[in-house]
């Protein structure tokens, strides 16, 4: 099932599909490791909703409500959302 990753629930683990955004933003989002194929799961939400706190690729990454709405996920199988 395809999501946005703002929309991912607590410790579920999901796949990168692709990056709904271009430019700057997108090349930002690469370089912090944020690939199509990569395993990401949230891990933390701030009191309000932002920002949102990931783990990816052995690191924690703390990231904008905004910037993860432009981060189309695959929830893994076994990862009910």
């Amino acid at each position: 099932m395809e999501i946005t990753a703002d929309k991912l629930k607590y410790h579920i683990e999901a796949t990168v599909k692709s990056l709904a955004c271009s430019g700057a933003l997108r090349r930002r989002i690469i370089d912090m490791g944020i690939t199509p194929g990569a395993t990401i799961i949230l891990r933390k939400k701030a009191p309000f909703g932002d920002p949102l706190e990931f783990n990816v690729r052995g690191y924690e990454l703390s990231i904008r409500k905004t910037e993860a709405e432009k981060i189309v996920v695959d929830v893994n199988k076994g990862g009910k959302e």
